[in-house]
């Protein structure tokens, strides 16, 4: 009897672009109409044209976003800027609680592919990438930052090695916050002809212009965030519930970056983890939600605490509806 032969699986390395909307949730549940008819507009007229320039393929459509892939890493972050800046040009009018944002994550991967799908560590990477984005921004990994460096023109700054949910080991993150030269302008086949010679000869001095103020003032934000960086150690304290009684216990591994606050550690029930994140203003007002998840991500507790941060000590208060929870953290 012939043994059958197994099925030959199709792998490539590849570029991974993954894009989804910041709080399109929160857009949908405001005006679903208008947040749907206006996101495919954006699709239709920002994506597939910057995706193709660069030789990339859209490899599926995931409705709040896409996924798209390309042979080059220089190319992904290049379409990735072009349809950014398109994003931007036709949301720019828009009120602030209605404007809609992409978030961009790229990696390199070994990925298998399908006819209309990819899969792999390298699409997941990717997708937790884009997560860490922040609206209108791009996150790429180490592996894309390597391969970019020197070739593109682009101020990057490095957030650290980043843990994700399910990625074993820790992702080195880049923030692409603002070039040293100018984005590329937006396709030429994005204006009508009229316009075509002005808009060309008025994109040379105008971008560099709007790019370097908005270059300049991330900066000035990340200056200001930079004085708290840091690691931070201190107690979590929790309040007396009808299950337990009040406890304190010991955190080593809070990280303050940017003006952002992240911690993750082992619950003290089993298959459990607590991971907090909140933001921190250039004031030193803190924000923050403890999250306590099973290994399958599903959230079992979610608490909203504020506080301060000021001279290296971080205070906040807050809890649930049955506790409360009470944070003193110093920079170590």
């Amino acid at each position: 009897m012939e043994q059958e032969r197994p099925v030959r699986v199709e792998r490539r390395l590849s570029a991974i672009l993954a894009a989804d909307v910041a709080g399109y949730s929160r857009l949908m549940h405001n005006d679903e109409e208008a947040t749907h008819g206006k996101l495919t507009a954006l699709l239709n007229d920002a994506v597939p044209l910057a995706i193709t320039e660069h030789g990339g393929r859209i490899v599926k459509n995931t409705g709040d976003g896409f996924l798209a892939e390309f042979a080059s890493a220089v190319e992904a972050v290049r379409a990735a800027i072009q349809f950014q800046g398109r994003i931007k040009e036709l949301t720019v009018g828009d009120a602030e609680d209605k404007r809609i944002a992409f978030r961009v994550g790229i990696n390199i991967g070994d990925v298998i592919v399908e006819a209309h799908d990819i899969f792999g560590d390298g699409v997941n990477i990717a997708a937790r990438l884009q997560s860490a984005a922040e609206p209108g921004g791009i996150c790429i990994s180490g592996s894309v930052h390597d391969q970019i460096r020197n070739k593109l023109s682009l101020s990057l700054e490095f957030l650290g090695e980043q843990k994700y949910k399910n990625i074993p080991q820790p992702v080195r993150t880049y923030s692409i916050i603002g070039p040293d030269g100018a984005l590329p302008a937006s396709s030429k086949r994005w204006r009508n002809a009229a316009n075509r010679k002005w808009l060309g000869a008025a994109s040379v001095f105008i971008i560099p212009l709007a790019i370097g103020f908005w270059a300049y003032s991330v900066r000035q934000q990340q200056q200001t965030a930079k004085a708290q960086d840091g690691q931070y150690a201190g107690q979590v304290c929790l309040g007396p519930s009808r299950e337990e009684a009040a406890r304190c216990y010991m955190v080593n591994v809070a990280t303050v970056h940017n003006g952002k606050i992240s911690a993750r550690y082992p619950a003290r029930a089993p298959n459990r983890d607590v991971i907090i994140a909140g933001d921190v203003s250039a004031s030193g007002d803190v924000k923050m939600e403890l999250n306590v998840e099973n290994n399958d991500g599903v959230r079992v507790i979610t608490a909203h605490l504020s506080g301060t941060l000021k001279n290296g000590q971080l205070n906040a208060t807050g809890g649930t509806a049955i506790r409360s929870i009470d944070i003193e953290w110093r920079r170590q």
